[in-house]
């Protein structure tokens, strides 16, 4: 199953990774990759 995920960059340089089609499902990283894994967990999580 395919998320659309938006994944920018904050204030403080950290990544943010969000699914807007999972209210809440939100995760961070250090890097672009990091975000993107980190997301995939949190969208599993949440599943």
């Amino acid at each position: 199953m395919k998320f659309l995920t938006t994944i920018y960059r904050d204030e403080d340089g950290v990544w943010i990774a969000e699914c807007p089609a999972i209210p809440g499902c939100v995760s961070q990283g250090e890097t672009h990759d990091d975000a993107l894994n980190n997301i995939r967990d949190a969208i599993a999580a949440c599943l």
